[in-house]
């Protein structure tokens, strides 16, 4: 094997295999920042060790066993250290000792838990929103810092240091390594969702730069959805939301045209939807039924659902759509959410309906710098007839898009209207 391909193996399997080896770290270490450096040496040493012997039989067992290693031999260094600072005191000391105790006899635990634990401190309210999703990137998704940037248009210094005052803000304000307690379970566990879910959106459709898509970010997202599916499958909004991603996952190959513009969901070819993620999504989303109650997330599936149902689309179920958009919006009351029933108002019944609703939606302000109003209300104005009033928001909207490709669309359909 070359120097090369050597290399390539160990960053495939550091993508695969790291958050399960920062989670057991962490969970030893109760400090995320320094099991991540105690991860990347055990990287380092895989490199240099697997070069003379080759690559072993169980490479994953490898990297585990000599990262476990590292963080007794810190551990056991920072005892000695502490034994020197007489000022700690007595209990501080032994309860170091205990911990590396209890550590070495759990060297072989079970790390369901530990990835658990490790997506809700990544995702803790405590940070900031932006903090919350570079660090689930970093520490779950395996992915490194300059990816992270590419992904997000940001340069690669400003998200080095979001992720190194995050980790450095965990760890002043003590939070517990740990899955929280129910009285607080819900609020956290929202949390680790609303990350999952902006990584996802923002890889299906960008906000900002030239590209539509970022398949990547909706691939990592579903990764850590599915894993937190499985670590906690009697959470019905974790199934919505992983049944949510599949079925938008489901239309990324039609979601664009041969010469990579944005083709719109009802001039979408249905049959370059991937039917496998379909079904995924639909069991998902049976199974977050089963187990109940039905929250925002399911709510959104259950739309989804039905448009992956309509084989055509002149057969979407639109009463249905609107109805459900009208009970998402109860539970969670939001513009956006309301613009969205407009448009499906406007499809079960007449576009003038729709345009009232998004006529009141102008008049509250809320969206007054959201691309997406002036968009669908161009939309209803063309198919009621009102061309010159339809191209002027068009262009409005299109120089409130950051997407260049949602800005070019924009500006075709504004070019549409004559």
């Amino acid at each position: 094997m070359t120097s090369t391909d050597l290399q390539r193996r160990i960053e495939a399997l550091w993508r695969i295999e790291s958050p399960r080896l920062i989670a057991v770290l962490a969970r030893m270490l109760r400090d995320v920042g320094v099991a991540e450096e105690l991860a990347q040496d055990a990287l380092v040493a895989a490199m240099e060790s697997w070069r003379q012997t080759g690559v072993p039989d169980n490479p994953a067992a490898w990297l585990t066993t000599t990262a476990k290693r590292r963080a007794i031999d810190h551990l056991r260094r920072q005892k000695l250290l502490e034994r020197k600072h007489v000022q700690l005191g007595y209990e501080l000391e032994s309860e170091q000792e205990q911990r590396t105790a209890d550590i070495e006899d759990a060297m072989d635990d079970e790390i369901g838990d530990d990835l658990l634990r490790l997506m809700f401190v990544a995702c803790h309210p405590v940070l900031s929103t932006d903090a919350r999703v570079a660090l689930t990137l970093r520490l779950l998704g395996g992915l490194t810092t300059s990816e992270i940037a590419r992904a997000f248009l940001q340069p690669e210094p400003t998200i080095a240091q979001r992720i190194v005052r995050a980790k450095r803000q965990l760890a002043e304000k003590k939070v517990a390594f740990e899955v929280p307690r129910a009285a607080e379970l819900g609020e956290r566990l929202a949390s680790v969702l609303e990350v999952i879910y902006l990584i996802f959106n923002e890889g299906y459709t960008a906000t900002a730069g030239d590209d539509w898509m970022r398949p990547g970010l909706c691939e990592d997202a579903l990764r850590l959805g599915r894993v937190l599916a499985a670590l906690m499958p009697a959470e019905a909004e974790v199934h919505g939301l992983v049944a949510l991603m599949e079925i938008q996952a489901s239309r990324a190959r039609a979601r664009i045209d041969a010469g990579g513009n944005p083709v719109l969901l009802l001039e979408q070819n249905r049959s370059l939807w991937d039917r496998l993620l379909i079904q995924r999504g639909f069991d998902a989303l049976g199974r977050a039924i089963k187990v109940g109650p039905v929250g925002p997330y399911t709510l959104q599936a259950m739309i989804a659902a039905c448009h992956a149902r309509a084989l055509a689309a002149e057969l979407t179920d639109w009463p249905r759509i609107a109805q459900l958009y009208a009970t998402l919006s109860q539970l969670t009351p939001s513009p956006v959410i309301e613009l969205n029933r407009a448009v499906a108002v406007s499809m079960a019944f007449g576009a003038q309906a729709g345009l009232d609703l998004v006529d009141a939606l102008v008049k509250a302000s809320a969206l007054d710098n959201y691309h997406l109003l002036p968009s669908v209300r161009g939309d209803l104005l063309s198919r009621l007839g009102r061309v010159d009033e339809a191209r002027d928001e068009f262009l409005r909207a299109a120089a409130l898009a950051s997407n260049a490709c949602e800005h070019g669309l924009l500006l075709k359909r504004a070019a549409a209207c004559g």
